[in-house]
């Protein structure tokens, strides 16, 4: 059976000061960090199209700096999503953890 809620409850929460601290607290880290590996991703495609040299470059053998600059892309991206986990642990989580608990209490 679905349980149907009033919406005023959740538009409460929405406008309520602790809902918008989360809101901020997670847009400041996603946009940043999101504006930078982006820009850090189209530096990576635009030196591949129109520095071929530099890209080509041998640093190790066969190894060149597109093969380097391409494994670090998954590594920053293994890095930022460790980064957020623990961002989000330490000041996300236990906020929406409040959210929630009070949405559960008005809606019980």
């Amino acid at each position: 059976m679905t349980v149907q809620h009033d919406s005023s409850v959740y538009e409460e929460m929405q406008a309520s000061e602790q809902f918008q601290e989360l809101r901020r607290r997670y847009r400041s880290w996603a946009f940043p960090m999101t504006v930078a590996f982006l820009a850090w991703y189209l530096l990576y495609v635009v030196l591949s199209g129109f520095a071929r040299g530099f890209m080509g470059t041998k640093l190790l053998g066969e190894i060149n700096v597109a093969l380097v600059f391409g494994v670090l892309q998954f590594v920053s991206t293994f890095l930022i999503a460790w980064a957020y986990s623990r961002h989000a642990a330490a000041k996300l989580d236990p906020l929406a953890d409040e959210l929630r608990a009070q949405v559960e209490e008005k809606t019980q």
